[in-house]
């Protein structure tokens, strides 16, 4: 009978306490209802994104990795991929016209593009065997064009454009590139002024779009090719090697996403 009437004073008491709250305008939840609110995330992008060096692949066309930064994301708590379209060799031209269904609903999403429109393959080719060669100042030169005519920033502007008007609230997140090599590596000095180039316009772009821009080269310092602990890809042994010059595992999870992580580019504001 006791423990009767303590059960009985217990849940007038819970019902007073339901009932005031509602008086005082506050809404009861019940605690199993609660549920853990998460940021629905598509990367795009090129082989960067895609994930490609850091073998095996989900997809062998486009090179998709699940070792890439944006299936690491997808394992942060509150994060969601809903798709990972990122492909070896895209434009900005060949994000904008691929786009998944799924970016209309995103919050964020991320894009790693831009150096396959300007032809940094075609300069690692032509320099790495040959760096006087004639073939190389080409390369060198038709790059440089690029970054300075404007072709590239039209070429990312009307990409973020095309999201834009699928997804006018997310948050576009452009990233740039790391340094490919070591500083004292002999081509160090023709290739990482490129990607410093490169990197400066696509910042431009993000500035210019309200978009966020995330550095991946202080993250990746130290680690280029020819480092004692390098987190890109080279095999001199196969030029040819698609997994050349991108990043290895390590690269996408201490550079990539944790570039992503400590800029912030996850949350919402």
């Amino acid at each position: 009978m006791a423990r009767s009437g303590v059960r009985r004073r217990r849940s007038a008491f819970a019902a007073g306490l339901a009932t005031m709250a509602m008086a005082l305008g506050f809404t009861v939840i019940p605690a199993q209802a609660a549920t853990t609110s998460r940021t629905d995330y598509v990367a795009l992008g090129d082989s960067y994104s895609a994930g490609q060096g850091a073998a095996p692949y989900t997809d062998r066309t486009c090179f998709v990795s699940r070792k890439g930064y944006p299936v690491i994301a997808d394992n942060l708590k509150g994060i969601q991929l809903n798709a990972n379209a990122g492909c070896s060799g895209y434009t900005a031209g060949a994000v904008a016209g691929n786009l998944p269904a799924s970016v209309a609903g995103a919050e964020v999403i991320t894009i790693t593009v831009g150096a396959n429109d300007v032809g940094t393959t075609a300069i690692l080719l032509a320099c790495l065997p040959a760096p006087t060669s004639l073939e190389c100042g080409g390369a060198l030169a038709a790059a440089q064009a690029k970054l300075t005519d404007g072709s590239l920033a039209t070429s990312l502007l009307t990409m973020v454009g095309a999201i834009r008007s699928q997804a006018p609230n997310a948050k576009i997140v452009l990233t740039g590139y790391p340094h490919l090599f070591a500083p004292d590596h002999p081509f160090a000095l023709v290739a990482n002024p490129m990607v410093d180039g490169l990197n400066g316009v696509i910042a431009g772009v993000a500035n210019g779009t309200g978009s966020q821009y995330v550095d991946v080269t202080s993250a990746f310092a130290g680690h280029g090719v020819g480092s004692a602990a390098p987190w890109i890809n080279f095999n001199a042994a196969n030029i040819l090697d698609p997994a050349n010059f991108h990043p290895t595992g390590e690269g996408y999870r201490q550079g990539y996403h944790a570039s992503l992580v400590s800029q912030r580019a996850f949350a919402q504001s």
